[in-house]
C-alpha cells in the first residue's frame, strides 16, 4: 500500500472482474479492471492536456464515477487534486481556485459558465468536461512515493475562510490501511456504501479502503433519511460510515418492520449523540462504533470491540489506532493528569504536511509535531478519550464555561428540534450570554424549549436567546458553520425571544 497508484493496479490484479463501484443514482457498475483501465486513459488524456508531477486540477462534480476516476488518474501522473464543493459560488469557489493555483478545472456542464467566469481570476487555464479528456497514448509510469501530495483538500471549518490540507498519498493508504488490518476488517465479501459528496473526504477514503480490501464501494447521490435503510438492504451493505446529524435524522424516520432486514454487521459514526446511542442499536440491531478523525489527520481513534459494549452512550472517541498517538495537553502542550480535561493532541505517519501556502497557519496547528485538534477532550486509565467540546466553542457566562455542544446535544433530544447550534453573544453583565438557533417542526415555543433544557442541563447552560430558522449553514462534514452564522449577523439580537423579559426583541 505505498500509494493510490499502486492500490489500483493491485486490486485490478487480484480481483479484475469483482465489482469494485456501484452508482446507485444511474445504476452504473466498474470493475477494479475498468478502474485501472479508465484511470490510465484518464491519466493519458490529462498528460496530454500539459499536467505534470505536481501539478495541481480542480474538479467540480456531483457523486459520479468521473470524479474518482479523476483522483485516481491525478495520481498515477503524481499530480494533485483540489475537490471543490458543488455548492461554490463565485466568492468561494474564487478564493479556492486562487489559493490553490489550479491549472486546470475539470467539470459538469451544469458548472462551466460558473467557472469559466471565475478563471480569468485565478491560475486556470481551461476549464473542461469529462467528455473533453481523451486518452492520448499510454500514461507515464506512476511514481512510486507515499510522501508525495495527491489532494489540496480544503476544509470545512466551522469558522474562518477554508484552509487546503495538503494531502500525501500515505495519508490514503493509512486510512485504508487501517480499516482492514484493524476494526472493521473490511475484506472482498464486504459491501460499503458512502452517501457523502466526493468533494469531501469521506468518499474518497471509502474508495482507498475499497481498493485495499476487494470490498465493492455503493455511492449515492447524497444521504437522504427516508431512503437510506432500504438502499442499504437493496445492495446488500455490510458496512457503512455517517458522521453529524445523519444518526439523528436516521432515527427521526418512522419505525418500520424492515429496520432489521439488513446485512450490516457494523456501523461507524462520529459524533454519535450518546443520548441516542443505545437507542440507534436497538433499533436497527446492530453496533454503532464512535470514531475520529480530522482533513488534517485522517483517522485517529476508534471505539474497539472490546470496549464497544461498555462505552456505548458515554461520549468516548476511542482510543488512538495503530498508526497514532493522542496525548491531550494544557495549554503549554505538556500533558494533564489522566481525567482531566485539555486539548486533544494527535500525531502519527500519514497527516497533513502543512495548510497550502499558509506558513503561518501551519505552524499554529502543528507543537513539536503534535496536530493540535481544537477539540476538548479527557482519557481515562485504559487510555480511552472522551469528547468535551471545542476550544472556540466555549461560553463564558458569569464565570461558569459553557460547551455549545452539551448545549446543543439537550436541544436535539426535543422531539420538535431538528436541528440547533448555540453562539457565545456579548452581554454587559455576564461577559457572555446564550443564544440558540433552532430549526424545528410546528410552532416553535421558545419557553418552552427553555423549559425542557432547564430540566436537562444546569440553570447556567439554558439560552437566554432563542431564534427560529428555516436552516442553519451546514459544514459538508455536517457541522454547523459557526463562522458563516456569525458573519451573517449571528450575534445580533434583533428578532430573538428574551426568555428572561419573556418578550420578542
Amino acid at each position: 500500500m505505498a500509494d493510490l497508484a499502486s492500490l489500483v493496479t493491485t486490486a485490478a490484479r487480484r480481483w479484475p472482474e469483482r465489482t469494485a463501484w456501484v452508482f446507485d443514482a444511474t445504476g452504473q457498475r466498474l470493475t477494479f479492471a475498468e478502474v485501472d483501465r479508465r484511470t490510465d486513459e484518464l491519466a493519458s488524456a490529462l498528460a496530454a492536456l500539459g499536467t505534470t508531477r505536481g501539478d495541481r486540477v480542480a474538479v467540480m462534480l456531483r457523486n459520479q464515477p468521473e470524479f474518482p476516476l479523476l483522483w485516481l488518474a491525478l495520481a498515477k501522473l503524481g499530480a494533485v487534486l483540489v475537490p471543490l464543493n458543488t455548492g461554490y459560488r463565485e466568492l468561494d469557489g474564487a478564493h479556492v481556485l486562487a489559493h490553490s493555483g489550479a491549472r486546470f478545472v475539470v467539470t459538469a456542464p451544469e458548472f462551466t459558465e460558473l467557472l469559466t467566469a471565475i478563471a480569468p481570476r485565478t491560475s486556470v487555464e481551461r476549464v473542461l468536461t469529462p467528455d473533453e479528456l481523451r486518452p492520448a497514448g499510454s500514461p507515464p509510469a506512476a511514481p512510486n512515493a507515499p510522501e508525495l501530495p495527491v489532494n489540496v483538500q480544503y476544509t470545512s471549518g466551522t469558522t474562518g475562510a477554508p484552509k487546503g490540507c495538503v494531502l500525501p498519498h500515505r495519508y490514503w493508504t493509512t486510512l485504508a490501511e487501517g480499516l482492514v488490518t484493524g476494526f472493521p476488517h473490511l475484506g472482498e465479501d464486504d459491501v460499503l456504501l458512502t452517501a457523502q459528496p466526493f468533494h469531501y473526504v469521506d468518499p474518497q477514503w471509502n474508495v482507498a479502503a475499497g481498493l485495499a480490501s476487494g470490498a465493492t464501494l455503493v455511492v449515492l447521490d447524497r444521504f437522504h433519511p427516508s431512503t437510506f435503510w432500504a438502499k442499504v438492504r437493496e445492495h446488500g451493505v455490510t458496512w457503512f460510515y455517517c458522521l453529524g446529524l445523519m444518526p439523528t435524522l436516521l432515527l427521526r424516520m418512522p419505525e418500520s418492520p424492515d429496520d432489521r432486514e439488513h446485512r450490516v454487521r457494523a456501523i461507524s459514526a462520529s459524533a454519535i449523540p450518546r443520548d441516542l446511542h443505545a437507542e440507534l442499536e436497538r433499533r436497527w440491531g446492530v453496533p454503532w462504533f464512535e470514531a475520529f478523525g480530522m482533513t488534517e489527520t485522517g483517522g485517529d481513534l476508534r471505539v474497539e470491540p472490546a470496549d464497544h459494549d461498555e462505552l456505548v452512550g458515554s461520549g468516548c472517541i476511542g482510543t488512538p489506532t495503530p498508526s497514532r498517538e493522542a496525548m491531550i495537553a494544557d495549554e503549554q502542550g505538556s500533558p494533564v493528569p489522566r481525567g482531566e480535561t485539555g486539548e486533544l493532541l494527535i500525531r502519527g505517519v500519514g497527516l497533513m504536511h502543512g495548510y497550502h501556502d499558509d506558513p503561518e497557519a501551519t505552524a499554529r496547528a502543528f507543537r513539536g509535531g503534535w496536530f493540535r485538534t481544537g477539540d476538548l477532550a479527557s482519557m481515562d486509565e485504559h487510555g480511552r478519550v472522551f469528547y468535551a467540546g471545542r476550544t472556540r466553542d466555549m461560553i463564558r457566562r458569569s464565570g461558569e464555561n459553557v460547551s455549545a455542544d452539551e448545549v446543543e446535544r439537550a436541544l436535539l433530544l426535543h422531539p420538535a428540534v431538528r436541528s440547533a447550534a448555540v453562539l457565545a453573544v456579548p452581554d454587559a453583565l455576564r461577559g457572555e450570554e446564550i443564544k440558540a438557533f433552532v430549526v424545528a417542526d410546528g410552532e416553535p415555543d421558545p419557553a418552552g424549549l427553555a423549559e425542557f433544557c432547564a430540566a436537562r442541563l444546569a440553570y447556567f447552560k439554558v439560552p437566554r436567546y432563542w431564534t427560529f430558522v428555516d436552516s442553519l449553514p451546514m459544514t459538508p462534514s455536517e457541522r454547523v458553520a459557526k463562522g458563516e452564522l456569525r458573519r451573517n449577523g449571528g450575534e445580533q439580537l434583533a428578532g430573538s425571544y428574551d426568555r428572561v423579559e419573556g418578550a420578542w426583541l
